[in-house]
C-alpha cells in the first residue's frame, strides 16, 4: 500500500476516515502494541544490577540509604493516553499547503484511533481563547468519535500556555499513563521543559512530537521578504542571501536541543516533518518507540 501524501490526507474533511487511512498505512498488524506496558503500576524495589535501565533508579531511596535500588512495575493490559495539542498561531504556518497544525491534528487523530482500537483509554487536552479544552481519557468507539469531533473543532490562533496545559493534563491522568505533546515547541521553552520534567518525575511516560515544516527548516525564500510573527504580529524584512546560513544553523541547533533534552530526561522524541506522509512519519516514530 502506497503511503498517502500529506496534501491528499489533509484534503479529506472526515477526520475519522483520515485517522483510519493513516493507521492502515502504518501496517502495524502483528507487531506489539506501542501503547502496551506503559500503564504499569509500582510493585516493589530491588537492588540495582549492572545493565538495569538507569531511568528506573530510585534516587530518593539512594539519598536515604546510600544504596542503589531499581523500581519494578507491574504491567497492566492497557494504558491511559493523553494527547496535548499546541493551538498557538505559529502552528498555522505555512498559510498555504499543509500547515503544522493540520498535520498535528492528523497525527493526533491517528494516535487516538490506534490507541482506542487496542482497547486503551485516550483523552485530549488543549487550549482555545485562553480556556482549557479537555476530554478525559476513556475507551470505546463513541468516545473516540467525540474526541475526533473536539479535535476537528480546534484552530491554531493566538497564544497558548504550554506549561499550564501540560501540567493540568498530567494531573488529570488517573494513574501512571502516557502524555504525548504535539507542538513546534517554540513557546516559553524553559517553562515547557521544566513542566515536562515534572511530569516524568511524577511517573508518567512523556513523548515530545515536534512538528515542523520544510519551509521553516530550510528558509527557501530567494528574494527579500517581509516576515510576520503569527503570534505577536511583529514584522521584519529579511534578506535570505545573507541570513539563510545563520538561520539554518540556529534551526538545526534548536531542533537538536529539543531532541537532546528529551533523551536526557528519559522522554520519547519524534520529529514530524509536514512534507512526509503522515503514516510513514508515524510508523518511523512508533518503530523507534
Amino acid at each position: 500500500m502506497t503511503a498517502l501524501s500529506p496534501e491528499v490526507v489533509a484534503a479529506i474533511d472526515d477526520l475519522e476516515l483520515v485517522a483510519r487511512l493513516v493507521v492502515e498505512g502504518l501496517r502495524v498488524g502483528g507487531h506489539r502494541s506501542p501503547f502496551h506496558g506503559h500503564g504499569a503500576e509500582f510493585q516493589q524495589h530491588r537492588p540495582y544490577r549492572a545493565g538495569d535501565d538507569l531511568k528506573y533508579l530510585d534516587w530518593k531511596v539512594y539519598a536515604r540509604s546510600n544504596r542503589l535500588y531499581t523500581r519494578q512495575f507491574r504491567e497492566t493490559t492497557n494504558v491511559s493516553v493523553m494527547l496535548v495539542l499546541d493551538t498557538s498561531a505559529s502552528m498555522a504556518f505555512p498559510e498555504t499547503g499543509v500547515s503544522k497544525f493540520r498535520y498535528a491534528c492528523i497525527v493526533a487523530a491517528a494516535l487516538a484511533y490506534l490507541a482506542s482500537e487496542q482497547g486503551n483509554a485516550v483523552g485530549l487536552m488543549s487550549m482555545t481563547h485562553g480556556q482549557m479544552v479537555y476530554l478525559p481519557a476513556r475507551s470505546g468507539r463513541v468516545h473516540l468519535r467525540a474526541l475526533l469531533a473536539r479535535l476537528d473543532g480546534l484552530r491554531a490562533e493566538g497564544t497558548w500556555q504550554p506549561a499550564t496545559v501540560i501540567g493540568r493534563a498530567a494531573e488529570l491522568l488517573q494513574r501512571r499513563g502516557l502524555l504525548m505533546v504535539l507542538s513546534d515547541f517554540y513557546d516559553d521553552e524553559s517553562a515547557t521543559q521544566r513542566e515536562l520534567r515534572h511530569v516524568v518525575q511524577r511517573g508518567h511516560d512523556v513523548a515530545m512530537l515536534q512538528v515542523v515544516s520544510r519551509e521553516e527548516r530550510a528558509l527557501t525564500f530567494t528574494s527579500q521578504v517581509e516576515l510576520r510573527d503569527l503570534e505577536s504580529g511583529e514584522r521584519r524584512l529579511l534578506e535570505p542571501s545573507t541570513a539563510a546560513a545563520a538561520y539554518r544553523e540556529s534551526m538545526t541547533t534548536f531542533l537538536a536541543g529539543c531532541r537532546s533534552f528529551a533523551q536526557h530526561e528519559g522522554m520519547d522524541y519524534g520529529l514530524l516533518d509536514t512534507g512526509d506522509a503522515p503514516s510513514r512519519a508515524l510508523r518511523d516514530y512508533l518503530v523507534h518507540r
